[in-house]
């Protein structure tokens, strides 16, 4: 389960759309949440000309940082007695440093289990693109981290689709055939069932078939198609019985496309399967791993989920694929 939580804010409201997923994860693991905020190197707050001038006034410096620090204090102070964040455990914490690093040793230091942070925002003398470094702490990050778009959705309640009343929280978890993408499926189905309690969530393990693998004949389609469901029914009964213990039921689906990352969103976005049907409404939010190669047409899966974090507003779980390794 997800116990320790950490979210990276940086002022803004932008920021803050974590907080609810992250108090609602809390809540169902009576766990807690860290509220982080990373405090720039004076020299980032007015370029060169600053950074030379400081480094001839260190008393200056020091107040700048004082300053600083006090006011991320009691930003964070004032974030901790929102309405989101009653009934929760929550610590905070103002740390110093290049946002991306600081919040990936943030994370092994106090054996965070999920860092939960939406993809922009700004703050500061100098303004940070929190959207770099999203991209950056999920690229590096040995913990999960689930980001959120700006301009996306978020599954901030049980039954998130008003479509579907009846149905719980969907997540797509992309495969390619290899045990490295499959180290997705655990957490994914931890994180879907605590969204989803105390109804039962499902997880959508999804294969995506770009024009390479699909063949150039109705038949070597067909038996491409095959074996993409073959493996995916293999999967689910690989992982039946832990997603059973979650309150987590499994499906499968395979989805085409004019490559991974389309086809992944089609499926995703979309619900497009590629036999025609349609899937039990859209999901979510999509789980990945950082890399992996597998399938048919071997894919470097670090790359698709480069391409993810720009191309989907679906809320993306990447995982590092060597997690349950190092953890």
């Amino acid at each position: 389960m997800f116990k320790r939580i950490l979210v990276p804010l940086d002022g803004s409201l932008r920021a803050e759309r974590a907080l609810t997923i992250a108090a609602r994860l809390a809540r169902a693991a009576d766990g807690t949440v860290i509220l982080l905020q990373v405090i720039g190197l004076p020299a980032e707050f007015g370029g060169y000309a600053y950074g030379s001038f400081a480094a001839q006034n260190p008393a200056m410096n020091q107040e700048v940082l004082d300053a600083e620090q006090a006011k991320a204090m009691d930003y964070l102070k004032t974030v901790r007695q929102s309405q989101k964040l009653v009934g929760v455990k929550v610590e905070t914490t103002v740390e110093m440093g290049l946002a991306a690093s600081t919040i990936q040793g943030l994370a092994n230091e106090e054996r965070i289990d999920l860092i939960v942070m939406c993809s922009h925002g700004d703050t500061g003398f100098k303004r940070w693109v929190l959207g770099s470094v999203a991209q950056k702490v999920s690229r590096a990050s040995q913990v999960p981290v689930l980001v959120l778009r700006e301009d996306g959705t978020a599954p901030d309640n049980t039954f998130p689709d008003p479509l579907r009343p009846l149905r719980s929280i969907m997540a797509m978890v992309a495969l390619d055939g290899s045990e490295f993408a499959e180290s997705a499926i655990t957490p994914a189905a931890t994180l879907v069932a605590a969204l989803a309690t105390p109804a039962r969530g499902m997880l959508l393990l999804t294969h995506a078939m770009p024009p390479s693998e699909q063949g150039n004949t109705p038949e070597t389609q067909e038996q491409a198609l095959s074996v993409a469901q073959t493996y995916l029914r293999d999967a689910a009964h690989k992982y039946a019985g832990a997603a059973e213990k979650l309150n987590v039921t499994l499906q499968t689906a395979v989805s085409t496309g004019k490559d991974v990352v389309d086809a992944l969103i089609r499926a995703a976005e979309r619900g497009d399967e590629a036999d025609g049907k349609r899937m039990t409404g859209t999901c979510d939010l999509i789980a990945i791993t950082t890399h992996g190669r597998g399938g048919l047409q071997r894919l470097a899966m670090g790359s698709v989920t480069e391409s993810m974090l720009g191309a989907t507003k679906l809320p993306l779980l990447v995982v590092h694929s060597d997690v349950h390794a190092t953890r």
